[in-house]
Protein backbone atom coordinates (compact mmCIF):
# COMPACT_ATOMS: atom_id res chain seq x y z
CA UNK A 1 0.00 0.00 0.00
CA UNK A 2 1.41 3.44 -0.91
CA UNK A 3 2.25 5.52 2.13
CA UNK A 4 1.95 9.08 0.79
CA UNK A 5 -1.23 10.70 2.11
CA UNK A 6 -3.43 13.09 0.14
CA UNK A 7 -6.23 15.29 1.42
CA UNK A 8 -9.32 15.61 -0.77
CA UNK A 9 -11.40 18.74 -0.24
CA UNK A 10 -14.88 18.71 -1.75
CA UNK A 11 -15.70 22.10 -3.24
CA UNK A 12 -19.16 23.13 -4.44
CA UNK A 13 -20.34 26.38 -6.01
CA UNK A 14 -22.18 28.61 -3.56
CA UNK A 15 -25.64 29.70 -4.66
CA UNK A 16 -26.65 33.38 -4.41
CA UNK A 17 -28.65 32.53 -1.26
CA UNK A 18 -25.46 31.35 0.44
CA UNK A 19 -26.29 27.66 0.18
CA UNK A 20 -24.22 25.08 -1.65
CA UNK A 21 -27.39 23.19 -2.57
CA UNK A 22 -28.47 25.29 -5.53
CA UNK A 23 -29.20 22.20 -7.64
CA UNK A 24 -32.43 20.22 -7.49
CA UNK A 25 -32.28 17.02 -5.44
CA UNK A 26 -31.83 13.84 -7.49
CA UNK A 27 -34.76 11.45 -7.99
CA UNK A 28 -34.95 8.28 -5.86
CA UNK A 29 -33.82 6.23 -8.88
CA UNK A 30 -30.83 8.53 -9.42
CA UNK A 31 -30.00 8.33 -5.70
CA UNK A 32 -29.94 4.51 -5.92
CA UNK A 33 -27.69 4.73 -8.97
CA UNK A 34 -25.34 7.14 -7.18
CA UNK A 35 -25.26 4.94 -4.06
CA UNK A 36 -24.41 1.86 -6.16
CA UNK A 37 -21.61 3.79 -7.90
CA UNK A 38 -20.33 5.00 -4.51
CA UNK A 39 -20.37 1.47 -3.06
CA UNK A 40 -18.47 0.13 -6.08
CA UNK A 41 -15.94 2.99 -5.93
CA UNK A 42 -15.43 2.52 -2.16
CA UNK A 43 -14.85 -1.21 -2.58
CA UNK A 44 -12.37 -0.63 -5.43
CA UNK A 45 -10.26 1.82 -3.38
CA UNK A 46 -10.84 0.51 0.16
CA UNK A 47 -7.13 -0.20 0.68
CA UNK A 48 -6.27 3.43 -0.17
CA UNK A 49 -8.91 5.21 1.93
CA UNK A 50 -7.27 6.18 5.23
CA UNK A 51 -10.07 8.36 6.58
CA UNK A 52 -13.45 8.41 4.84
CA UNK A 53 -13.85 11.95 6.14
CA UNK A 54 -17.20 13.58 6.53
CA UNK A 55 -19.54 16.18 5.18
CA UNK A 56 -18.99 19.54 6.85
CA UNK A 57 -21.86 21.45 8.43
CA UNK A 58 -22.53 24.98 7.16
CA UNK A 59 -20.99 27.87 9.03
CA UNK A 60 -18.03 27.77 11.33
CA UNK A 61 -15.45 30.18 12.69
CA UNK A 62 -12.44 31.84 11.08
CA UNK A 63 -9.52 32.65 13.38
CA UNK A 64 -6.97 35.36 12.58
CA UNK A 65 -4.56 37.50 14.60
CA UNK A 66 -7.31 40.11 14.96
CA UNK A 67 -9.85 37.68 16.43
CA UNK A 68 -12.56 35.18 15.57
CA UNK A 69 -15.40 35.80 13.10
CA UNK A 70 -18.23 33.67 11.78
CA UNK A 71 -17.40 31.83 8.58
CA UNK A 72 -17.11 30.81 5.90
CA UNK A 73 -16.64 34.34 4.72
CA UNK A 74 -19.41 35.89 2.59
CA UNK A 75 -17.10 36.70 -0.31
CA UNK A 76 -16.33 33.05 -1.01
CA UNK A 77 -17.63 31.76 -4.34
CA UNK A 78 -17.56 28.13 -3.31
CA UNK A 79 -17.97 26.09 -0.17
CA UNK A 80 -15.74 23.33 1.17
CA UNK A 81 -18.36 20.71 1.94
CA UNK A 82 -16.26 17.78 3.13
CA UNK A 83 -12.93 15.99 3.13
CA UNK A 84 -11.27 12.59 2.82
CA UNK A 85 -7.72 11.27 3.30
CA UNK A 86 -6.34 8.65 0.91
CA UNK A 87 -2.97 7.09 0.17
CA UNK A 88 -1.37 6.92 -3.26
CA UNK A 89 2.08 6.58 -4.76
CA UNK A 90 1.81 9.90 -6.60
CA UNK A 91 -0.52 12.75 -7.48
CA UNK A 92 -1.58 10.72 -10.53
CA UNK A 93 -2.60 7.88 -8.22
CA UNK A 94 -4.57 10.29 -6.03
CA UNK A 95 -6.27 11.72 -9.13
CA UNK A 96 -7.24 8.17 -10.14
CA UNK A 97 -8.97 7.66 -6.78
CA UNK A 98 -10.71 11.05 -6.92
CA UNK A 99 -11.80 10.69 -10.55
CA UNK A 100 -14.22 7.90 -9.71
CA UNK A 101 -16.04 10.20 -7.30
CA UNK A 102 -17.01 12.86 -9.86
CA UNK A 103 -20.15 11.05 -11.03
CA UNK A 104 -21.43 10.97 -7.45
CA UNK A 105 -21.08 14.71 -6.85
CA UNK A 106 -23.40 17.65 -7.50
CA UNK A 107 -22.99 19.59 -10.76
CA UNK A 108 -20.13 22.09 -10.63
CA UNK A 109 -18.48 20.37 -7.66
CA UNK A 110 -14.72 19.80 -7.64
CA UNK A 111 -12.17 17.89 -5.60
CA UNK A 112 -9.03 19.71 -4.52
CA UNK A 113 -6.16 17.25 -3.98
CA UNK A 114 -3.37 18.25 -1.58
CA UNK A 115 -0.30 16.17 -0.71
CA UNK A 116 0.15 15.96 3.05
CA UNK A 117 3.56 16.43 4.71
CA UNK A 118 4.86 13.74 7.00
CA UNK A 119 4.60 14.68 10.69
Amino acid sequence: MPDQKYLFLYRSPQSPQGSSTGAEAPSPAKMQEMFAAFTSWKERFKDRIVDMGAKLKPGGKVLSASGVVDGPLVETKEVIGGYMIVTAGSYDGAVEVAHGMLGMMSPGARIEIREMSAP
